[in-house]
């Protein structure tokens, strides 16, 4: 006699809370065995999440509690610039109000229980979607929801934090789609659909294309009549246009957003190439098949364990399902599978752009996709035949005979993980085959022993692959950031830029609350990355740092105070940076200015040259071309035709090097322009360039983008130079001030077997000329009475005709400007700035910011809503 022990029911109550509860506890486990904060002294911090999100988290906490007009525009982003694209896409989660609570350097610990939500709620959601539509009502629905919420998508894509919402919000509009199709009933698709694109619209437009997919699918399903189909089709396309159409209040202001900025990389040209050998992708299936190198550069992650993806090849063999929507399942399958590798179906999900890093970012769609589908095959009544099997097991040993035999070119993956898959397989295949009547309680812990513990040992090996920045390293410099940008605020109140000679991230100013002219996101316009390439800062596509400014564009830029990290002193009596604010720029010239703050670690200089937000200038600036690449002649045009000066007198002269010396390296009359090879390959190599100031004035040297990090390192007087690495366009370095009569030496060391040296050129700044210009300039100041980020108001006396109002603000069609209370039309100036027709004499002037098309989107959510409410309010009535 059998002994045969019955399952027990569980409730709902029971199964949604262990739904939420199995991710959260296994995330949280694998977090507190790393010590990450609050439980020990690393963090969840890393890529993207360390270098940018947390200082944008930091930013939504400044603009909920201290000034909301920062959501629609913010000096803190570069020179200046529209914000409502960055909470589109960085900052509209509701669950954010988590970070409220976790100030300063606690904010890692914030980010920590934020993600751990996101891992609960998203097993939460998918569980109830499954009991509401009946396709698991038992036990099996925690292993479902803990595959779901640890799915391989989910565990490689941790760190962006900002994308983990669609798990959450996917399962409900699936669950309103099929709502809206079976009973037309169309208010649960549209009021997830519309959380979803104001949540996350770029996660929202996958999910929009996935929607029409799972449409065709279903109706095929449900074998209704062709007309019944059409209309329920029309039904779900009105209903998708009502969710846009309620959404325009936000989606019409950030569109226009981002067409000035990430849009402006839409890819044009179609070509039909695969990016990879396709079989590839099934190493994707075994779990820890991830690690840094696939960030950049990979294959999909389509992880959801080996038990349900086999679930998911049968259903496309289980006769019990119809021919018709078996063939739409598998016509969508190999859709998905395409676009991983296909360029036009990638470029489709990604709205016609390439990911730069994170690829095939829909691929959680996929693993729904093959979660939903193993879900309807293993119902009760599962039971595969003989041939399913066959056709399942002969094509899994080709798998795993592929991973073994190309192991040595997949990098991400080990002989142990795929030998453990292959266990997983052969254990799953047993479940299939042997029959769960007889002991049905041994059944199901098996089958939630496979799902949940392959899943957690995939997020275990995953993760294990990538390292964290250490809380010290954060917490350290954000509360010493924030302390000394604070005290800044206390001596001064107005409006200013602040320069750093340290830095962590690019968007420290959002971090730190204060205006600048740094900035790393996906929203930043092309203008301001081209502008300061052109004046010698290091920019590309999405950053730009203000880390190598001169005299001249500090003055320019309203660069009125620079905060730089203090040198201690050690017993032996040598200098050293504090390695807690990490140096990027040496900036010699500081020795003009003034100390205004000082403290155990910082201290703070204010730079009396610089120029108001707003000043009189030349008329002539408004015709101003500048096609030079020399970053310094860039700078001495534009700030003398800003002043008016005619002359042929350049800011900068070109010095000559008093003496170059070559180490293991062929000598040359010529420096610039000149490619050296070592002699002896083993040996170091160096040049040295070594000059005597004649004046106290400051010397720049440029390089070229062909001398960086990667092909040499740099030293002034013997000491390293501090540098930002990364750089496309020619930079300025500071390497003297005040040093007349002191030898200066300038040396290169080589750290690859040649280098370019491109456009390496000695200048010196004409300290009387620049004295000149610049108190020109400073005579028609606009004096700042009062500011925000979306309104300045201030005076200004225009001394001369043919002035106009310049400013440093960015163009944009959202600023507006009033001149003595009249509106005045703004223009653009070289390509980047916005300037103000202005006459001679004494004028109040107001600039205030609206967002484009935020009026017109209010006005279309408006009228939709009240269009809605008075339909229903109709039907009800009748």
């Amino acid at each position: 006699m059998r002994l045969s022990i019955r399952v027990p029911k569980p409730t709902k109550k029971l199964l949604l809370t262990f739904s939420f509860l199995f991710p959260f506890v296994l995330m949280m486990g694998y977090f507190m065995y790393r010590g990450m904060a609050p439980f020990g002294s690393s963090t969840i911090l890393t890529v993207d999440l360390g270098q940018q999100y947390v200082d944008f988290f930091s930013y939504y906490r400044s603009t909920i509690l201290s000034h909301p007009t920062s959501f629609f525009y913010s000096f803190a982003k570069d020179l200046g610039g529209d914000t409502l694209g960055i909470f589109a896409y960085y900052l509209m989660s509701p669950l954010n109000v988590i970070i409220l609570l976790f100030p300063g350097k606690l904010l890692s610990s914030g980010i920590l229980i934020l993600t751990l939500l996101k891992y609960g709620l998203s097993g939460l959601s998918f569980a109830w979607m499954l009991m509401k539509l009946k396709l698991q009502t038992n036990w099996r629905v925690i292993a479902f929801a803990t595959s779901y919420a640890l799915m391989g998508w989910m565990i490689a894509n941790q760190l962006n934090v900002i994308w983990l919402d669609v798990l959450i919000l996917l399962p409900l509009v699936i669950y309103g789609l099929i709502k809206l199709l079976d009973t037309k009933k169309p208010w649960t698709f549209i009021c997830w659909f519309t959380i979803l694109l104001i949540d996350n619209y770029y996660m929202a437009w996958m999910v929009g294309i996935f929607t029409f997919l799972f449409t065709i699918f279903h109706l095929f399903e449900t074998n209704q009549r062709f007309k019944t189909n059409l209309r329920s089709f029309f039904r779900y396309v009105g209903s998708g246009i009502i969710s846009v159409l309620i959404a325009a209040c936000f989606l019409f202001p950030v569109g226009y957003s981002l067409a000035q900025s990430k849009g402006t990389y839409t890819e044009t040209a179609i070509k039909w190439t695969t990016e990879y050998f396709p079989f590839n992708m099934v190493a994707k299936l075994i779990p820890g098949s991830f690690n840094f190198d696939q960030m950049p550069d990979g294959q999909p992650n389509i992880f959801i364990g080996m038990l349900l993806t086999i679930a998911f090849l049968l259903f496309m063999l289980d006769s019990r399902w119809s021919i018709k929507s078996r063939l739409v399942a598998g016509l969508i399958s190999i859709f998905f599978i395409c676009s991983f590798f296909l360029q036009p179906l990638d470029l489709l999900w990604h709205a016609g752009q390439f990911p730069v890093w994170y690829p095939y970012r829909f691929s959680f769609l996929f693993s729904f996709w093959m979660l939903y589908l193993a879900a309807k095959e293993l119902t009760g009544n599962f039971k595969p035949s003989t041939h399913s099997l066959i056709i399942i097991t002969t094509f899994l040993i080709i798998i795993y005979v592929f991973l073994f035999h190309y192991l040595d070119k997949l990098t991400y993956i080990t002989n142990v993980e795929v030998s453990f898959s292959a266990a997983i397989s052969a254990v799953a295949l047993i479940w299939m085959i042997v029959p769960s009547n007889g002991s049905p309680l041994l059944y199901e812990l098996l089958f939630m022993m496979l799902v949940i513990g392959e899943s957690a040992t995939n997020a275990f090996t995953s993760l294990n692959n990538i390292s964290y920045v250490s809380q010290s390293e954060f917490g350290n410099y954000t509360t010493q950031l924030t302390k000394t940008a604070s005290k800044l605020k206390e001596i001064d109140s107005g409006f200013y830029r602040v320069g750093q000679t340290f830095l962590r991230t690019k968007d420290d100013p959002m971090q730190g609350d204060y205006n600048s002219a740094s900035h790393f996101g996906s929203t930043l316009e092309p203008s301001i990355p081209s502008f300061m390439g052109s004046i010698g800062q290091p920019d590309g596509d999405g950053f730009v740092t203000y880390t190598n400014g001169t005299q001249v564009t500090d003055s320019l830029l309203s660069m009125k105070y620079f905060m730089t990290s203090k040198s201690v002193v050690n017993l032996s009596g040598k200098t050293k940076t504090v390695t807690s604010l990490p140096e990027v720029s040496n900036k010699t010239d500081l020795n003009r200015q003034s100390e205004v703050s000082s403290d155990a670690l910082t201290k703070t200089y204010k730079n009396n040259s610089a120029l108001s937000i707003a000043f009189g200038a030349s008329k002539a600036i408004q015709s101003l071309t500048l096609k030079t690449k020399d970053p310094l002649m860039y700078q001495s045009e534009l700030y003398k035709v800003l002043a008016g000066d005619k002359s042929a007198s350049s800011l900068f002269n070109v010095q000559n090097f008093d003496n170059v010396t070559f180490v293991n390296l062929p000598s040359a009359t010529q420096i610039t322009g000149t490619i050296f090879k070592r002699k002896e390959i083993l040996k170091p190599a160096e040049i040295k360039l070594k000059f005597t100031p004649k004046t106290n004035g400051s010397y720049y040297l440029t390089l070229g983008s062909a001398l960086n990090s990667d092909t040499a390192t740099f030293s002034l007087n013997g000491k390293e130079l501090k540098q930002y690495p990364t750089y496309r366009n020619t930079i300025v370095v500071n390497v003297a001030s005040k040093q007349k009569g002191k030898p200066i030496t300038f040396t290169i060391k080589l750290t690859k077997q040649s280098v370019w040296l491109q456009n390496v050129s000695l200048y010196s700044l004409n300290q009387s000329y620049f004295n000149k210009l610049n108190q020109t300039l400073k005579s028609e100041n606009l004096k700042v009475t009062s500011h925000s980020n979306t309104k300045i108001t201030g005076t200004v006396n225009i001394k001369k005709k043919n002035h106009v109002l310049m400013t440093t603000i960015p163009y944009s069609k959202g600023w507006h400007v009033k001149v003595d209370g009249q509106e005045v039309k703004t223009t653009k100036v070289i390509k980047t700035f916005m300037a103000v027709p202005i006459t001679k004499g004494h004028h109040n002037v107001v600039f205030y910011y609206r967002s484009p098309y935020l009026i017109a989107g209010l006005l279309v959510s408006s009228v939709t809503i009240i269009g809605i409410t008075g339909i229903i309010i109709y039907k009800k009535r009748k």
